[in-house]
């Protein structure tokens, strides 16, 4: 697989990272922890050299996981991880980035991971109780001590991105971004660009709903977050069916499938947005990877992108108490 620069930062990754979020956390299902270990090295061996994770999945689970299963590659990857929330009887409770919160939240990544440094430091979400200069600085010192070597943020507005980078330089943005989620392109993308950040979208397949492979009738077990997602209610799924169908029709011409020419689409918008598609299965994986081989000429592009905006995405991504914990 190729690889990408994030932004200016110098940190090179593979074209296509991998979330791992969904192989023990979030989607109801806790995977066998073998298989995800099997998983994670298959990705090596395809190429992927950048990954996802988060203190808050599981909690802490998910990080014990793909340390275990990337210590044979230390050298060869890259591990990102994430920072911002605060945690009571081991449940996420609230959102705290203050200082005391970051380090502590380091040491602990630090100790699951078995690293000495942290490749990228995200701040999960932005804290309205923390100033983001005060966010900044606390991981610039880290930076200093050797802790962590890149610094970036999740779901930032532009002016929490210009306040940040002013005080560190950012290497990357974590933020939805797909063909159903393009809000980024309005505002973020632009600034991005100007600042010299790569941009490291999740979601990228809609949280699977761009594959294809679901409908109305798609039912989500209650420990499943997407079953109190707006956009995945019955009605919802319905209307955005015809999103489905154009990534459909466009895959039957390019012998794809609708998750590569999705993921292509995103490849195709700047040469350092770099997409984490997450999968529990090696089908799917090899599928997504797959998609960096695609080449989709400036017709197809102008087709995809002006047949998709002129269909209007159903529900909100989130309900109203997540979004606000946005920083958009």
């Amino acid at each position: 697989m190729q690889k990408r620069i994030l932004g200016k930062s110098g940190l090179e990754v593979s074209t296509l990272g991998l979330g791992c979020m969904g192989m023990n956390f979030g989607y109801g299902v806790v995977h066998d922890r073998s298989d995800m270990i099997a998983l994670l090295r298959a990705a090596v061996e395809q190429g992927i050299t950048f990954f996802d994770t988060a203190e808050v999945y599981g909690p802490f689970t998910n990080e014990e996981l793909v340390a275990e299963a990337l210590e044979p590659f230390k050298k060869e990857v890259v591990i990102a991880t994430k920072f911002g929330f605060k945690f009571v009887d081991g449940k996420q409770a609230g959102i705290d980035s203050s200082p005391s919160s970051i380090k502590s939240a380091v040491e602990g990544s630090l100790k699951r991971l078995k690293t000495d440094s942290i490749d990228l430091l995200y701040q999960h979400r932005v804290d309205p109780n923390t100033p983001i200069e005060a966010v900044a600085s606390t991981v610039k010192d880290l930076i200093k001590e050797g802790k962590v070597k890149h610094f970036g943020l999740s779901e930032a507005s532009p002016q929490t991105i210009r306040k940040a980078h002013a005080v560190l330089p950012l290497t990357a943005l974590q933020s939805e971004y797909s063909l159903w989620t393009r809000r980024p392109e309005d505002e973020v993308i632009p600034t991005l660009e100007e600042l010299g950040i790569g941009f490291v979208p999740y979601s990228p397949l809609g949280k699977g709903f761009l594959t294809g492979k679901m409908d109305e009738k798609t039912t989500f077990d209650s420990t499943d977050f997407r079953s109190i997602l707006p956009r995945f209610q019955p009605e919802a799924m319905k209307v955005n069916q015809s999103l489905v169908e154009l990534l459909g029709s466009i895959a039957a011409e390019k012998k794809a499938t609708a998750a590569q020419i999705a993921l292509a689409w995103l490849l195709a918008q700047k040469p350092w947005i770099v997409p984490i598609p997450g999968t529990t299965k090696l089908h799917r994986l090899k599928e997504n990877n797959g998609a960096a081989e695609i080449r989709l000429s400036e017709n197809d592009l102008r087709q995809i992108t002006d047949a998709a905006s002129k269909i209007k995405i159903e529900g909100n991504r989130y309900p109203e108490h997540i979004e606000k914990m946005t920083g958009l």
